[in-house]
């Protein structure tokens, strides 16, 4: 017994000369108790990170869920690993998360699988895709906001989930308003509660009830499949629909890949995570934000008033309306900066390799830590401060992370971001609010950073004067 616990000791406290600095925790577990009580607290899992940079620097060394993970920080140690994201590094994110959205989601699949599934699903995001999804993410929010006025008080975190998801779900699979739209918003939420549970399969458990709801959205999602390629019902120019033309195609021709239904279901559910729940959670911070930075939300006020003044009250925002814009899309640049949504980019070391002057070995876990990076103050400037006009200079390479970079950057990006903009122009339109719950903690269980609170909001209507104008 006395030599095992020699050897545990030694292991434990192994050499650190050329490695990164940091610990291994304790036997078998490491720290993985930490990291749990992190996850479980208000300041969220990223508090588990931020502690251990203060610690060991800005390169550190832990070991969790049985497996080593490197965290870096720093814009040139991630220059160096998203340019080479396809050949020393691939992305890899922890189990539970993998098993809960796919092995097949653009999140989880290897190189030569994310080449194919990225290059099928871009081709779908197209000009006019993209200007119809505007309009009908548009619609779908001056329907929402109408209601907020009757409402003693707005969880704007609520509000933001059903708006994102709705039109996620119809953009998708031409869902509308019935029982699989709402039965489908809730079983999204049990997923996106286990993804950073620890992955037991134990009947009751946090992780065993995403699991489920996994499968009944796979359900769903194949049943939709099913019943379009036996023809049945109407037809539904949508997402899904064209993926489904895109492979019938694809059988007469022998230069182009199928996709499995697999793939097809598992990034139909990534895309509706990542749509709904980093969007929602962005826009709550946005909204957050504003309040706090009145001399801001002023500024981004005469804009959007100015843009609203061109158009009639029945009139849709249009794709090329986003380009008059550009204080609107600094505001939501800064959002995401302040709030990193998505705090750190995991990636699988591929081979040996050697980054900050730090020796990885193949087969660690490498993780960018993208908040470090958009709160450096060697970087930005007073980073603390919510500065949109900060982004009137975009020539520091690697500085804005938050939808990563290189071969995996975001696919939705670009409709993340309209999302957000939209959002901005009918809220400041429409109301003027204030937060009633200026508390900044985080939400248990959340992989994406959000408000515990919700950011609960009172709201006032603008109204216009008899000329129209505001």
């Amino acid at each position: 017994m006395y030599q095992l616990v020699r050897t545990l000791q030694s292991l434990n406290q192994e050499s650190t000369a050329d490695i990164p600095p940091g610990s291994r925790g304790l036997p078998l577990i490491g720290e993985t108790l930490q990291f749990m009580a992190a996850i479980k607290s208000g300041k969220g899992f990223y508090e588990f990170v931020r502690i251990r940079r203060l610690w060991y620097g800005r390169c550190f060394r832990t070991y969790i869920f049985g497996e080593t993970h490197v965290f870096v920080s720093g814009t040139e140690s991630a220059k160096t690993i998203l340019n080479n994201d396809l050949g020393k590094f691939t992305k890899r994110y922890i189990q539970s998360i993998a098993q809960l959205v796919g092995y097949q989601s653009l999140l989880c699949a290897d190189y030569q699988h994310h080449k194919l599934i990225r290059g099928r699903l871009s081709n779908l995001f197209t000009t006019s895709s993209m200007s119809l999804f505007i309009k009908q993410f548009d619609q779908l929010i001056r329907e929402n906001l109408t209601t907020w006025e009757h409402k003693s008080t707005v969880i704007v975190l609520d509000e933001a989930l059903q708006i994102t998801c709705n039109a996620m779900c119809k953009m998708l699979m031409s869902l509308e308003g019935g029982n699989e739209l709402e039965m489908l918003q809730k079983e999204v939420a049990h997923v996106c509660e286990a993804m950073l549970a620890f992955p037991l399969r134990i009947p009751g458990s946090r992780f065993h009830k995403g699991l489920q709801a996994r499968k009944r959205i796979m359900s769903l999602i194949e049943k939709e499949i099913s019943e379009r390629r036996r023809g049945i019902g109407a037809f539904q120019e949508d997402f899904l629909q064209r993926l489904l033309t895109e492979d019938d195609k694809a059988c007469n021709d022998a230069t182009t890949t199928r996709l499995t239904d697999s793939e097809i279901k598992d990034n139909i559910l990534t895309m509706i995570i990542a749509g709904q729940d980093t969007t929602a959670s962005a826009i709550t911070w946005m909204v957050k934000f504003l309040d706090e930075n009145q001399d801001v939300l002023q500024i981004l006020r005469n804009e959007q008033l100015q843009l609203a003044s061109k158009s009639t009250a029945e009139s849709f925002i249009r794709l090329e309306d986003l380009n008059e814009m550009p204080y609107a899309s600094k505001v939501v640049k800064e959002s995401l900066r302040m709030a990193s949504v998505v705090p750190w980019f995991p990636r699988l070391a591929l081979q040996d390799c050697e980054i900050d002057g730090f020796s990885i070995k193949r087969g660690w876990n490498v993780n960018i830590d993208a908040r470090s990076v958009h709160l450096d103050p060697t970087v930005y400037n007073e980073p603390n401060k919510f500065n949109p006009s900060r982004f009137d200079d975009e020539s520091k390479p690697y500085s804005f992370l938050a939808f990563g970079m290189g071969g995996r950057t975001c696919l939705g990006m670009n409709m993340a971001k309209a999302m957000m903009m939209v959002f901005l122009h009918r809220l400041i339109t429409t109301y003027r609010w204030k937060v009633m719950d200026p508390d900044p903690s985080i939400e248990k269980w959340a992989l994406f950073s959000r408000l515990k609170s919700g950011c609960p909001v009172i709201v006032t209507r603008i109204l216009k004067d008899t000329d129209g104008f505001y």
